[in-house]
C-alpha cells in the first residue's frame, strides 16, 4: 500500500490530492483470487507492473473486495434496474485532452473540431453515470507523474505521465467528482465480468452485446467454459467514430435493442460511455463497458492487442 506521506508528490490542487488527503482515496496492490497477471507481463514491458496498484476507495481493502462490491452492485440491478458502469484509460484520456493519438487501436474521432463538438454531450452523460452508476478509471502510479517523478521511485526519472492526474482536474472542472459510491477501480471490471460471480449472474438470463464484430459460437463457448449458459443476443455497432457520432447513430440503435434483455455488454471504445449510460436508462438494466472482454468473448483477443492484465482464464 502507499502511504498518505506520499501524498506531497501529487501536485497540491490537484483533484487526486483532494481524493487522497481528504476524501480517504489511497493507493494499494490488488490482489484477487484466481488471477495470475504473470502471463501478462512475460509479453508486455515490464513497467505494466505498475498498474498491479492502483486507487482504491475507503472500503475496499484489497482488490477482492472491490470486485464484490461491483457484483453487489450489478446482481442487484440485472433484469430489474439501470446501472451504467464505464472505465476510462489512456484513450479517454487523450480524447479528453484534446488529442488525435486517442486513435489508437481503432479509429475514435474525425478531427479535433469533431471531438470538442462532442464534450457537451460526454460530460452530461459522465454526470449521470456518477449519479446512477459506476465510473471505472484507471489511476495508477504510473500515470500520475509530474516533471518525471515516480511515487514508488521517486528518486529515478521515470517517463512522464500524468494523463491520470489531468482527467480527474478536467473531470472535477465539470463537477464529477470521484465518491465510494460511483467509484470502481478499472481492472475490478474486467476481473468481474471474466470471473465466476458474473458467470453465475447472468446463467440463465439474456445479455446483449452491442459491439461491432460478434461471433454467436465463440460467445457461448466462452460462457460454457465457465458453467455458464445465458442467451446471447447482438446488437450491431460501427467500429469508427462511435465517440463523436454517437448522436447520429442513436436511433437506428435504440430501435434495435432487444426487450427482454436482462444485461448489456458494450464493445464501443471511447463512445462507450454515451451508449452504456443511454442503453441503461432507456431499458432500465445494466450496461457494462467491456470492451477487451467483449473481444476475448468473440475469440478476437488480438483486437485488444493481446491478454490483459487481472482477467480470469478460461
Amino acid at each position: 500500500m502507499i502511504r498518505l506521506d506520499h501524498a506531497r508528490l501529487i501536485t497540491e490542487g490537484s483533484e487526486l490530492h483532494r481524493l487522497v488527503t481528504q476524501a480517504g482515496f489511497r493507493f494499494e496492490r490488488l490482489r484477487m483470487r484466481g488471477i495470475d497477471n504473470e502471463p501478462v507481463f512475460a509479453i508486455n514491458d515490464p513497467v505494466l507492473r505498475e498498474q498491479e496498484c492502483c486507487l482504491v476507495s475507503p472500503g475496499a481493502p484489497t482488490g477482492d473486495a472491490a470486485v464484490s462490491t461491483l457484483a453487489q452492485a450489478v446482481s442487484d440491478a440485472i433484469g430489474a434496474r439501470a446501472l451504467p458502469v464505464v472505465r476510462f484509460a489512456d484513450g479517454e484520456y487523450l480524447f479528453y485532452m484534446q488529442s488525435m493519438k486517442c486513435n489508437g487501436l481503432y479509429q475514435q474521432a474525425e478531427s479535433l473540431k469533431a471531438i470538442r463538438a462532442a464534450f457537451p454531450a460526454h460530460f452530461e452523460a459522465m454526470r449521470r453515470v456518477a449519479e446512477s452508476g459506476l465510473l471505472a478509471p484507471l489511476v495508477f502510479p504510473g500515470n500520475v507523474r509530474v516533471g518525471g517523478r515516480s511515487w514508488r521511485r521517486f528518486w529515478k526519472k521515470p517517463k512522464s505521465d500524468d494523463q491520470a492526474l489531468r482527467f480527474l482536474d478536467i473531470a472535477a472542472a465539470e463537477g464529477l467528482r470521484l465518491q465510494p459510491r460511483n467509484y470502481a477501480p478499472f481492472y475490478a471490471v474486467y476481473a468481474y465480468l471474466s470471473g465466476p460471480e458474473f458467470a453465475h449472474a447472468v446463467d440463465g438470463r439474456t445479455v446483449g452485446v452491442i459491439n461491432s464484430d460478434f461471433r454467436a459460437e465463440a460467445c457461448r463457448a466462452w460462457f460454457e467454459r465457465r458453467g455458464s449458459r445465458p442467451r446471447v443476443v447482438h446488437v450491431p455497432i460501427s467500429d469508427r467514430f462511435v465517440a463523436t457520432g454517437w448522436a447520429r447513430m442513436r436511433q437506428a440503435l435504440l430501435a434495435a435493442l432487444d426487450p427482454t434483455v436482462d444485461l448489456w455488454m458494450v464493445g464501443a471504445g471511447i463512445g462507450a460511455l454515451e451508449v452504456c449510460e443511454e442503453v441503461s436508462r432507456v431499458t432500465g438494466r445494466p450496461a457494462i463497458d467491456s470492451g477487451h472482454i467483449v473481444n476475448a468473448m468473440n475469440d478476437l483477443e488480438a483486437k485488444s492487442n493481446g491478454p490483459r492484465l487481472f482477467t480470469h482464464a478460461a
